[in-house]
């Protein structure tokens, strides 16, 4: 059986929602917070629903590692993506917990993880590779359409990996990472001598690239980011430099302005992150953004608004980070616990411990 056939067949096979089979109906159950892509002890794959205690409410068996999503803004659907280089995304039906849709990405094109809809939720966004010519592009969706595909915008660079859709609806924020690969390499990075990152504002309908910003050093991947409803954007690097080094990973743009600048940390602190950020989260009730690094073991805060360094929370391989209405974040764990973060630096709360490994991201349900 071809490994395509075999994706559909599972994924359209298996959908498990535990005891939760008619999710949504019953005003008793749970508020539900976040999706995250899962894998457990035996190396298998799901898509999990969790609330704001970190507690399952539901999983979707899943033939491959996934990675970020976000929700539909109004038509009880979530979008999941198969990580980098998959060729699948997942619509999940938010009020049953079942899986509805499998898209693919098409020919010689692969995922990078991550994908936004527009406001009114008729069009959704993907970033993506052409790999024969290592072009990045971000693939344009009818979601109203049963996600027929539209159109290709690229954005001159390779790697585009994160976006996110600017607050007055009509432009697109994506993070470059500027690191070619292909599919028959996995994961390999190809280019990195090479490679050139930026941070780049495009207009959705046209894909015309309306400011280009670039990181100090041509190693510092550009992956994710958040954007405050005032338009503040704080974007995380990953170094591919030579580890003794410790440039500053935290970049900041302010789109009404388009002023651009990165936040340094004092030496010991800038050491602390490992060169390396997985997810950023920016409140949309006090100030603060949360940054995760889970090479450093840590969790940087920070004012988004003066890009100010708050406080760094000691906390084992964080990975996901969602901001709640408290002004609080919660945080995923790769050794499987679920924390509460609080703005103030104080020890993380564990929540709840799963026998999971989770992936990098939540995505906001």
């Amino acid at each position: 059986m071809q490994r395509r056939q075999f994706i559909q067949l599972s994924l359209l096979g298996v959908a498990v929602a535990c005891s939760w089979s008619s999710y949504g109906n019953d005003p008793e159950q749970p508020q539900l917070r976040f999706l995250s892509s899962v894998n457990d002890a035996f190396g298998e794959h799901f898509i999990v629903a969790g609330n704001a205690a970190g507690e399952e409410l539901f999983r979707i068996a899943v033939a491959e590692r996934c990675h970020s999503g976000c929700l539909h803004p109004g038509a009880g659907q979530a979008v999941i993506m198969s990580r980098r280089p998959g060729v699948n995304l997942y619509v999940i039906n938010m009020l049953k917990g079942t899986l509805d849709t499998l898209v693919e990405a098409g020919e010689d094109f692969h995922f990078y993880g991550h994908g936004v809809f527009s406001q009114d939720g008729t069009r959704f966004y993907a970033t993506a590779n052409h790999y024969p010519s290592g072009a990045g592009y971000i693939r344009v969706y009818a979601a109203d359409e049963n996600y027929r595909h539209l159109q290709d915008l690229p954005v001159a660079g390779m790697d585009p990996h994160e976006l996110r859709l600017h607050p007055d609806g009509e432009r697109l924020v994506v993070a470059l990472g500027g690191i070619k690969t292909h599919p028959d390499y996995g994961r390999i990075k190809l280019n990195l001598e090479s490679m050139q990152p930026a941070l780049v504002v495009m207009d959705r309908h046209s894909g015309a690239i309306l400011q280009r910003c670039e990181p100090s050093h041509h190693q510092l991947s550009c992956h994710h980011l958040d954007i405050s409803r005032d338009g503040i954007v704080i974007a995380g690097y990953q170094f591919e430099g030579p580890q003794w080094e410790t440039p500053p990973l935290i970049a900041r743009l302010d789109t009404s302005t388009g002023e651009f600048s990165e936040i340094a940390l004092p030496g010991p602190d800038q050491a602390s992150l490992g060169n390396y950020t997985a997810s950023v989260a920016i409140s949309r009730h006090s100030p603060v953004a949360a940054i995760t690094a889970p090479r450093g073991d840590c969790v940087l805060l920070l004012d988004y608004r003066s890009a100010e360094p708050l406080h760094i929370v000691p906390l084992a391989d964080p990975g996901g980070v969602l901001a709640e209405r408290d002004g609080s974040f919660i945080v995923s764990s790769g050794a499987g616990g679920v924390y509460r973060v609080e703005a103030t630096g104080s020890e993380p709360q564990l929540l709840v411990q799963h026998a999971l490994h989770w992936d990098n991201h939540l995505t906001r349900a």
